[in-house]
């Protein structure tokens, strides 16, 4: 028989049994325990580091000696001589591990909010309220077969089917001297509910899965009122923070795929219990659900094998619209409650895409709109009523502050936004948690202890310092006899914060090749459709939505555009999903429009890599950006003349 060991986990307190030989990522993973990990436990990042802790009736080291991987170690994050990485140490007795601050998942601030104006209410379930003849032994019929009747009679409802479980139900309901009823009718056709009595109460909740956050909205499905919102991190989050590290998970662990998709399947089942919770209603008043999400989120959900998804030709199981009942996966809602899951366009722009474009109407208008889901592989939708095109590409995770030194997800203490007096270059500063700048009376009682900086900081402290001149076009940290400029290795980093977080060369790299690659991709549907410029940009996503325009622009993160054509659409994917969940019009319409969306392929095109090569400069090699010289002083605005030049060389 194989040995086994029991871990304890602090401060969490639990506890598991496990195989003699597992890793204590792996144990954690088991466990339910948020143990951080970016590479999904390759021994690269370092975020997994762990200590050995005590516990009464618990004794030995617990854990086997340190291997190549971690005497070897050379990531990014050092390891403490005291700790051990979570992925390399396998457990060979009982082990009590303690979680440092951070090592640990922390709950991340969510703010995917709906913006629910204006959305038409024509729900695919719908209530019906019938009085039933009772049974005549001289005309001998069925409870179905008389409710059936009633509704023909009433409501002028034929052709219905009924689930099963409805069927079983009617005697009970249908009891003597009590015949009224209310029914729910799922797209005029199928009977999913019965209760005796009256009841006017239809509820349903649109979903938007994110690989790192999901949110939920519980709405009447009559009204269309938003009752109840919550956002969680997606617990995906253990087994690799980035897409491709989850695919790799599946496809090295015989049970990933079923273990990621219960994951995920179990946290929209207790947002379920919650959202109902908070409206004060139960489980069995929900019986519709929406879920919208990138491909790979989408597969995993369904239960399909994502693994295609991360090789080319990037392959989906389907395409479709998904219509099945919700127990199918997992939601314990009332036993007749359908699951609804927008269709996707390609094997990397998913249903959120879809859902983006419900919401925003592209197709709808005669100007040319750009619609951009900034996150680690932003999905781009382009065009007009004419013509629309989509693709994604692979900005990576830098955005939400991985490869970055001082960098993390937006969380309270992180720098969200950053201004530098141009002459000094002394910053100040906002951290997520506070509404103070860093230089207002009052910043040091109400900010929390700052922690790192995420996404929007990071491009904002990028811009300011280009402003500055502290930046060169190239990207080139400039050196100076200014205190905040300081050498580093063989290049020059900007103080930001004393804690210490300093923007590096390292950084100031991934961050253009990031904006690169994302710039790229719109450039290539640009392209496509045969037009130089853009009539509208939108920022969508919980990332896209929290990013100044401005400094988005000045970094050449999207094309040149006025920037009051510039603006956050919020959670358009999630705004999207409500809308699928509301009216079945608008199913038809995303239906209709995505079996026309031309998809364009970037890692096949041919002038992907050109694009992403003169999309390396601030805030381009060779594009002037005169709409954004027109209202900022960019200090160096390439020649038409130079934009040629350098395009005929590079050709």
């Amino acid at each position: 028989m194989t040995e086994s060991a029991q871990v304890v986990f602090t401060p969490s307190g639990r506890r598991h049994t496990v195989n003699v030989g597992t890793s204590v990522l792996d144990a954690a993973r088991e466990a339910g325990v948020d143990l951080d990990s970016v590479c999904g436990g390759r021994g690269i990042c370092g975020r997994c580091q762990i200590e050995v802790g005590s516990a009464p009736g618990i004794a030995g080291k617990g854990l086997s000696d340190p291997g190549s991987t971690e005497t070897e170690y050379e990531g990014k994050r050092p390891l403490r001589a005291d700790r051990r990485l979570g992925c390399a140490a396998q457990i060979v007795s009982d082990v009590v591990i303690e979680v440092p601050p951070d090592s640990q998942v922390h709950r991340q601030v969510v703010r995917k909010r709906p913006e629910v104006s204006n959305i038409p209410v024509d729900p695919v379930v719908r209530l019906y309220y019938v009085e039933v003849d009772p049974s005549k032994i001289e005309e001998p019929a069925g409870e179905q077969e008389r409710l059936f009747a009633s509704l023909a009679r009433e409501r002028g409802l034929d052709r219905l089917s009924f689930d099963l479980h409805v069927t079983s139900l009617l005697p009970g309901v249908l009891e003597a001297g009590e015949r009224a009823v209310t029914v729910a009718i799922h797209d005029g056709s199928q009977v999913t509910a019965v209760w005796p009595g009256f009841r006017d109460r239809a509820w349903g909740i649109a979903f938007d899965i994110g690989s790192t956050t999901i949110a939920g909205h519980l709405c009447d499905l009559t009204s269309g009122d938003v009752l109840a919102s919550a956002g969680v991190m997606n617990p995906q989050i253990r087994f690799g923070e980035d897409l491709m590290s989850r695919v790799s998970y599946v496809m090295l662990n015989k049970d990933g795929a079923q273990r990621l998709t219960s994951t995920v399947r179990q946290a929209l089942d207790e947002m379920v219990r919650d959202l109902v919770a908070e409206a004060g209603g139960d489980r069995s008043d929900v019986l519709e659900v929406a879920v919208v999400g990138n491909p790979i989120m989408h597969h995993l959900f369904l239960g399909f094998d994502p693994t295609p998804l991360g090789v080319a030709p990037f392959t989906l199981a389907t395409d479709q619209a998904i219509r099945v009942n919700a127990s199918t996966v997992g939601i314990t809602a009332n036993e007749g409650a359908r699951l609804y899951v927008l269709p996707c366009i390609a094997g990397h722009v998913g249903a959120d895409a879809a859902a983006a474009i419900l919401s925003e109407g592209p197709q709808m208008g005669a100007s040319v709109q750009l619609l951009v889901d900034v996150g680690t592989n932003a999905e781009i939708v382009l065009g007009s009523r004419d013509r629309l095109l989509a693709a994604s590409s692979p900005t990576g995770p830098a955005f939400e502050g991985a490869q970055i030194s001082g960098g993390q997800r937006a969380a309270p203490g992180a720098i969200e936004r950053v201004r530098i007096d141009p002459t000094s270059l002394e910053p100040k500063y906002k951290v997520i948690g506070c509404d103070l700048w860093s230089d207002e009376v009052g910043f040091s009682d109400q900010a929390p202890a700052v922690t790192g900086i995420c996404g929007s900081g990071i491009i904002e402290v990028i811009a300011e310092l280009f402003l500055a001149g502290a930046i060169a076009p190239d990207g080139s940290i400039r050196p100076g006899d200014n205190p905040r400029l300081v050498p580093e290795e063989r290049t020059t980093s900007y103080v930001l914060h004393d804690r210490p977080i300093h923007i590096t060369q390292k950084d100031v790299r991934a961050i253009q090749l990031a904006k690169a690659a994302l710039y790229a991709g719109c450039r290539l549907l640009m392209d496509e459709l045969g037009v130089d410029s853009v009539d509208e940009i939108r920022l969508a996503g919980a990332f896209g939505s929290n990013i100044d325009t401005k400094y988005a622009m000045v970094i050449g993160l999207i094309p040149d555009c006025d920037l009051d054509r510039v603006s956050a659409a919020g959670n358009a994917a999630g705004t999207g999903a409500m809308m699928a969940l509301l009216s079945t019009a608008a199913r038809r319409e995303i239906e209709r429009v995505v079996r026309d969306v031309h998809k364009v392929e970037t890692a096949l095109a041919p002038r992907f890599q050109e694009h992403f090569i003169e999309a390396m400069g601030l805030p381009h090699t060779t594009q002037p950006f005169t709409k954004l010289a027109s209202v900022v002083d960019l200090p160096v605005a390439p020649s038409p003349e130079h934009a040629n030049r350098r395009r005929k060389a590079r050709r």
